[in-house]
């Protein structure tokens, strides 16, 4: 069973993300557009977060990344398919442990923006960060053992931040 563990920021983080982006590079070398360190592992202002970092790839064609899933498991990735998000390529590594996600889209898909702003906005909005890392360590030490309750717990404020980004993002 996975446990959620909700920790500190660090910077750790951002250089675990480096060597990451590194190797990702070269797997998807010509079908990559950009990459992004994505989620709370890459928003300070946040203070707190699972120690799983969070990769967003752009590529040019979502249906040739498929073709990659022989080299992300030699990395130690497990390929989910869609994983119930229609439109992207997702990839978990660390098993029960997991230390990364990866989240790949094809250029032009509206959810690249939506990650992009949510980073900029919590970075920019340290009030609306701060709020989201306390949900997190509430939940997690309400829901230690129950994941799926800690991820439907912070659902509603996570939607709620989404229309605030959008609406953000718009002006």
């Amino acid at each position: 069973m996975r446990k959620t563990e909700i920790v500190p920021w660090t910077n750790d983080w951002v250089n675990s993300y480096k060597k990451e982006e590194k190797i990702l590079k070269d797997i998807f070398l010509n079908e990559l557009i950009e990459i992004h360190h994505i989620g709370s592992t890459s928003i300070p202002t946040i203070g707190y977060a699972k120690p799983i970092i969070d990769i967003l790839i752009v590529v040019k064609d979502i249906e040739k990344v498929d073709l990659f899933n022989d080299e992300m498991r030699t990395l130690g990735y497990e390929p989910r398919g869609e994983n119930g998000i229609a439109g992207r390529r997702y990839f978990q590594k660390g098993k029960e442990k997991r230390t990364h996600h990866v989240h790949i889209y094809q250029a032009g898909n509206e959810k690249i923006k939506i990650h992009l702003d949510f980073k900029v906005y919590l970075i920019n909005f340290p009030e609306d960060a701060k709020s989201y890392g306390e949900l997190k360590i509430k939940l997690a030490r309400q829901f230690p053992d129950e994941h799926h309750k800690y991820q439907y717990g912070k659902q509603q404020f996570v939607n709620e931040l989404v229309n605030k980004v959008k609406e953000w993002a718009w002006k």
